[in-house]
């Protein structure tokens, strides 16, 4: 087994969680979640020997799980407006119906899905994967003073989509 090979099943066991996790928040399935991860793992291997520090690899995969989620919801809207220019209505349950089972984090995930993606991204980094600022605007490529804003406005945001399910315990 190669150094690269034994450095990324190391970071397959530590990080493959959080990262189906990311993924799931920001493209609400998790065939797909999984599927953008399982890429992000492939495209770190082929790039190893170009990574200058090892160490910054699992950023380097947060970087990639988030630019990959992004592509997959580009791709599935133009699916979603191809499919409506056909008048096709699916009417099958969306794949990832039994991890959103619970209610309440159904009312959640609705919730983020209603905020600006950038402001979804960096409460996903912040609250899901308990990321510091600094390795959320690592992650995004932006400062540390627009990460904190956009989790501010995100934050402010939520409170009135979440408020109906404040009674429920949320």
């Amino acid at each position: 087994m190669s150094d690269a090979d034994a450095a990324l099943e190391s970071l397959y066991v530590a990080h493959w969680d959080q990262l189906v996790r990311l993924s799931v928040l920001l493209v609400r399935d998790l065939g797909q979640a999984e599927e953008v991860v399982q890429d992000a793992f492939v495209e770190l291997h082929k790039r190893w020997a170009l990574l200058d520090d090892p160490g910054r690899a699992p950023a380097y995969l947060r970087q990639t799980v988030v630019n990959r989620s992004r592509s997959a919801l580009r791709h599935r809207g133009v699916v979603q407006r191809h499919l409506a220019r056909q008048h096709r209505v699916d009417d099958a349950a969306p794949a990832d119906e039994p991890v959103l089972a619970d209610s309440r984090r159904r009312a959640v995930l609705d919730a983020l899905q209603r905020l600006p993606r950038r402001q979804r991204e960096v409460l996903a980094l912040r609250y899901y994967l308990d990321l510091s600022e600094s390795e959320i605007a690592e992650t995004l490529g932006i400062s540390r003073g627009a990460v904190k804003s956009h989790a501010s406005r995100g934050s402010a945001a939520l409170r009135p989509l979440l408020a109906p399910h404040q009674k429920d315990g949320l």
